[in-house]
Order: structure tokens, then C-alpha cells, then sequence
């Protein structure tokens, strides 16, 4: 629980299966602010499931975020979380799916 512990962690990594943009995740998670987006990656990245990449290339700066092979070895089991949590929703009748989910 340490690696999926945090209230977003496990989203965060559900939606870096593919390679993000920190502005693309910001998009996908209206509901989290800026902060706890930010101490969430953080984190993510020293427990070394995440790669932070930043390209000075050119302004403005890109910083990138992608899945390590630690942090891929996770997604079967955050999927199936997400698989059971669906289900359970539409069984329940006081549960909602959230749209596009």
C-alpha cells in the first residue's frame, strides 16, 4: 500500500499507461488540484514507479511523465481494481459510475 497509498496515486497511474505531459494529466484530473497533483508525482517518483523527463530543448520547458518497468508491473492489478469497482457500482444502487469511466 505504500506504492498506492496516496488518495490519487493509484488514478495518476492508471492514466500514465501511456506517456503524459504534466499539462495532458492536469486535463484528465479537474478534480485534483495543481499541489497535490505535484506531491503525488513526487512521490511516485521516488518510490521509483514513475520517470519525470524534462526537455530544455527549446522554451517553454516539457516535463513528461512515464511509467517505469516497476510502475507497468501495477497495472494489471489497478485495472482489476477499477474492473471490481465498476461492477460493484452497477450492483449498488446508492454507487455511481462516473462518466467515461
Amino acid at each position: 500500500m505504500r506504492y498506492i497509498g496516496g488518495k490519487w496515486k493509484a488514478v495518476i497511474l492508471i492514466h500514465l499507461i501511456e506517456k503524459k505531459r504534466y499539462n495532458e494529466l492536469r486535463k484528465e484530473l479537474p478534480m485534483v488540484t495543481e499541489r497535490t497533483i505535484s506531491l503525488q508525482l513526487k512521490e511516485l517518483e521516488e518510490d521509483g514507479l514513475i520517470i519525470r523527463t524534462v526537455h530544455t530543448d527549446k522554451p517553454p520547458l516539457k516535463v513528461e511523465y512515464e511509467l517505469t518497468d516497476f510502475g507497468k508491473t501495477l497495472i494489471p492489478l489497478l485495472m482489476n481494481i477499477a474492473q471490481w469497482g465498476k461492477e460493484t457500482a452497477e450492483k449498488q444502487d446508492r454507487i455511481s459510475v462516473a462518466v467515461g469511466q
